[in-house]
């Protein structure tokens, strides 16, 4: 058998692996297995998502923890390299954009892993983001590059990256989405409002009545005019509906440190929740009147649901869900920008989205069959020389 191991690092890598060890447990020349990296760990948070997404527990967890980007890359390579010699796999998968994806690339390519990456090739131009770093790194060293819109084509080939390398299979989030819709929308609106971090006078929402809401990029929560500005939208939002906003724990943080807790609670007609479980967040997401956010895979989402989505970033390194779905991409970082937008969708001139080419659930059933026609019948061959690599570098 052909033997994957899939990195996960933190939450959002979740939704994408789930449907690729799906597509992989269908295949009987492949044997799927998980490494969790821990970057990003909340025991009863990683527990929901991967009870709600059906994966079973990893079979590995590397428990890295938080620290700075350099703390966590070199204690992540430092722990798989021993998985690695462990489970001497023929193909390591990565996904997306997370300090784990980077380096357990590099710890697998310079043991002479095939390592392929799921998420390829998507650019926002912004090198101060940590993540923009981590693409460019990761697509530079992997074997094949798995990629979801036709702007990763264009990049990689920018980048000099050979076509043979490269396949344009679709979106793993979108195959989540579809696998998990009817599910999320069983979930009742009382069931996921029970537990705010505020003191609402009305807990009641419906669907289509109100604005959702996430934020966690540094450029915004980690400075005061940043919290500042997303209390100004967030007023200009109550005027017309109600506001939920399920909180990032370092955004949370932010606003405590910075004297500004008591300004977000005592907004009327604001909702504050804590992280949510993927399916209840796919629920609210699903039945909102509009999404204001930073986050990169919400532009994703909300292109495949139909709803009008507010990007508080001046770079996205989604741009399909700009020229072809629901996304407006807010590039002065201005809330009064965001509150004319917004009053405009809501006044029903949010533009017309469609689906993007290979957005349609099949993507991991794509990428299986690719990785067993590409490495399947290679399979023992690669093994017995990773076997031996092994080996050598270990007795060096």
């Amino acid at each position: 058998m052909t033997k994957i191991v899939n990195v996960v690092g933190a939450r959002p890598n979740f939704m994408k692996i789930a449907p690729l060890h799906r597509a992989f447990q269908k295949k009987p020349q492949l044997e799927s297995k998980i490494v969790h990296t821990g970057q990003h760990y909340d025991q009863k948070m990683s527990d929901i998502f991967f009870d709600q997404l059906g994966l079973p527990q990893p079979h590995y967890h590397l428990g890295v923890g938080g620290g700075s980007h350099t703390f966590q890359k070199a204690n992540v390579m430092l722990k798989f390299e021993q998985v690695l010699k462990e489970e001497q796999p023929n193909i390591v998968l990565v996904v997306g954009d997370v300090n784990a994806t980077a380096a357990c690339s590099i710890v697998s390519v310079k043991m002479g892993i095939p390592t392929v990456h799921v998420e390829a090739g998507l650019r926002s131009e912004d090198r101060s983001m940590p993540e923009e770093i981590n693409r460019i790194l990761t697509d530079s060293i992997c074997d094949h590059l798995f990629v979801t819109e036709h702007s990763g084509l264009i990049n990689l080939a920018k980048e000099g990256i050979p076509s043979n390398r490269v396949s344009f299979v679709g979106n793993v989030m979108i195959d989540s989405l579809l696998h998990f819709r009817k599910k999320a929308n069983q979930f009742a609106f009382s069931s996921i409002m029970n537990q705010p971090l505020n003191k609402p006078t009305d807990m009641h929402i419906a669907s289509k009545e109100y604005i959702l809401m996430t934020m966690h990029r540094p450029h915004n929560v980690d400075r005061k005019e940043g919290l500042q500005a997303i209390l100004s939208i967030i007023a200009n939002a109550t005027v017309h509906k109600k506001v939920v906003f399920a909180i990032h724990p370092r955004t949370l943080n932010n606003f405590k440190k910075a004297g500004l807790w008591a300004n977000l609670a005592s907004i009327e007609g604001l909702i504050l929740l804590p992280p949510q479980g993927y399916l209840q967040f796919l629920k609210l997401m699903d039945n909102a009147t509009l999404i204001i956010t930073d986050s990169g895979g919400i532009q994703e989402e909300t292109t495949f649901l139909g709803v009008p989505c507010l990007t508080f970033r001046d770079t996205t390194e989604r741009p399909i869900t700009v020229e072809l779905g629901t996304n407006f991409l807010m590039e002065d970082l201005n809330p009064e920008t965001v509150r004319i937008q917004m009053e405009a969708i809501l006044k029903g001139k949010a533009k017309k989205g469609i689906i993007p080419p290979f957005w349609d659930g099949q993507a991991a059933d794509r990428i299986a069959s690719i990785i067993v026609k590409k490495y399947g019948r290679l399979g023992g061959i690669i093994g017995e020389q990773i076997n031996r690599s092994i080996q050598e570098r270990s007795a060096a």
